[in-house]
């Protein structure tokens, strides 16, 4: 008969082994439930950041487009190509830093193009303003105070000067006092307070590049003029390849 004697610690050995198994696997929970976590958070941080794409695209296809796009095109070339004025563009805040954007398009495509803060313009700016100029004001509640403003002192300086106003109110005082205005479609912010300006913003710009992409086909824009007024950078190497090329 053999005999087989087991370690005095035999049973701690193996309390010890199945204490770590258990151990294995609480911490490859953990870490499961860990991973599913930050998935289940990820998708819904993606499905999100969607949601925002889709609702500003859904503005920018709900802008309303009428013949004042054309309008104020006619408007802009009169007075700048024809009479050899300049645009000047103005806006308060967010809306600001866009018609600021909207002016240095302009002028690198061909239609000279300032922009002119409406403060400012109280304390001496308005002076680059000139007879035969034309102001594209931005103002999504179309009652910018400062922008009102800025109009009755045009209006005083030379009120022949025409104004075109992008707005999302028809029946604002702004769009009652402007020559003419393009309509945003009063889209709704994206913005979870429903208060800071960003689909309005987005829809802004793009109206402003509608506006652009207009004037350049209606005065014949080329890339060897685009080359003369866009020197530096990748624009300007690829507009003066693409002019060499005609």
């Amino acid at each position: 008969m053999i005999i087989i004697s087991m370690p005095k610690n035999c049973h701690q050995l193996y309390f010890h082994q199945e204490f770590l198994s258990i151990k294995r696997i609480h911490v490859f929970l953990y870490g499961f439930l860990i991973t599913l976590a930050f998935v289940k958070q990820n998708c819904k941080m993606t499905e999100k950041i969607r949601q925002i794409f889709e609702d500003e695209a859904s503005a920018i296809r709900n802008i309303p487009v009428s013949g004042n796009y054309l309008k104020a095109v006619d408007l802009v070339y009169e007075h700048v190509h024809g009479r050899g004025g300049k645009l000047v563009t103005s806006g308060m805040g967010k809306a600001g830093e866009i018609a600021h954007n909207i002016a240095t398009t302009f002028s690198s495509t061909g239609t000279p193009s300032v922009f002119l803060h409406p403060s400012e313009a109280q304390h001496g700016d308005l002076g680059i303003l000139q007879k035969d100029d034309v102001i594209l004001a931005l103002s999504n509640s179309g009652k910018t105070r400062e922008i009102i403003e800025l109009t009755d002192l045009k209006n005083s300086l030379f009120p022949g000067v025409p104004v075109i106003v992008i707005t999302s109110n028809p029946d604002s005082p702004l769009a009652l006092k402007s020559d003419c205005f393009i309509l945003t479609g009063a889209p709704k912010e994206v913005c979870p307070l429903g208060l800071t300006p960003t689909t309005s913003t987005t829809v802004f710009t793009v109206i402003g590049d509608a506006l652009v992409v207009l004037m350049m086909e209606k005065i014949g824009f080329k890339a060897e003029d685009y080359a003369k007024r866009h020197h530096g950078g990748y624009l300007g190497v690829k507009s003066r390849e693409k002019s060499a090329k005609g």
